[in-house]
């Protein structure tokens, strides 16, 4: 029986304590510290490097940037036929379309080694309904400069399909073939240029713990750095990989307008690195993981 008294004298404590007990319990304290310290087990404490250790290390501008994985997660910003393929919207209006098609490799090189690290993936794709009714109302500006892009036309896709202009589930809305999403991906369409604008963006950020974003697609001064600010003006931390995007508007400038948004992000609104190093990072984590 553990006999203990607790009572005062005066303001003091006073404890009687069958001393007997006590050595039992310090012999068997002594017995559990040598099988944890055989077993490693029970009072082993965790290294004080094991968070840090978590972390991967990414070059960029203006510093290098310790990211975990784990709360992390990579945006592709409309990456979709009607922005990035033959046939799609921006060619059939004459936009220029080979800077996007250029970042599709790199891209999927970006994906590859983030699958494998066990990044989320989250696809952004720009889409209206096909009643137009989320366009925006008749004096909108969203409605009425897209409108000059044709969206809502019924066209015939490439593959012989018919289809409509930004109009969701249709060819022109697909993700190009190349970066297709795939069973564990989260696609969600947009009717502005952020993907934070009345969707379920930030909610799905928030359930998944993510913190760190790694952004790709186009265009870089538009969809995605809308996308990039909204992020920055809810305190996630954006890394944007500038060989993973690009920007027709402004490409004949001294300084375009690709150019320009890489320069604010640097400044202003997060981090610029490259698919490169992201790939050497990330396969650096794999390789220690293994």
């Amino acid at each position: 029986m553990f006999n203990v008294e607790i009572g005062t004298i005066g303001w003091t404590p006073s404890l009687v304590v069958n001393h007997r007990i006590v050595q039992n319990l310090i012999a068997r304290l002594i017995v559990v510290a040598v099988l944890a310290a055989q077993f490693g087990i029970g009072l082993r404490a965790a290294s004080p490097d094991a968070a840090e250790n978590a972390f991967v290390t990414l070059a960029a501008k203006p510093e290098p940037i310790a990211i975990d994985p784990a709360r992390s997660a990579v945006i592709v910003v409309d990456m979709e036929n009607d922005f990035a393929a033959k046939g799609g919207m921006f060619d059939r209006a004459g936009v220029d379309i080979s800077g996007a098609q250029n970042v599709i490799a790199p891209t999927a090189k970006v994906l590859s080694a983030a699958r494998e690290a066990g990044l989320k993936i989250i696809y952004l794709k720009m889409g209206y309904r096909p009643d137009l009714s989320d366009l925006g109302a008749t004096d909108s500006v969203n409605r009425t400069r897209h409108l000059k892009f044709g969206v809502g036309q019924k066209i015939q896709a490439p593959d012989g399909r018919e289809s409509r202009v930004l109009i969701r589930d249709m060819w022109d809305t697909d993700i190009v073939p190349e970066l297709k999403p795939q069973l564990n991906d989260i696609v969600l369409y947009k009717t502005r240029f952020s993907g934070f604008y009345q969707t379920d963006l930030d909610a799905i950020l928030k359930k998944f713990g993510i913190k760190y974003l790694i952004v790709t697609g186009v265009t870089t001064s538009i969809c995605v750095e809308s996308t990039v600010r909204d992020a920055m003006f809810r305190d996630y931390l954006c890394v944007l990989l500038k060989d993973c995007m690009s920007e027709p508007i402004g490409h004949d400038l001294p300084r375009t307008n690709h150019e320009a948004s890489l320069l604010s992000a640097e400044v202003l609104l997060g981090w610029v690195s490259d698919s490169e190093h992201f790939t050497k990072a990330f396969a650096v984590k794999t390789a220690k993981a293994d």
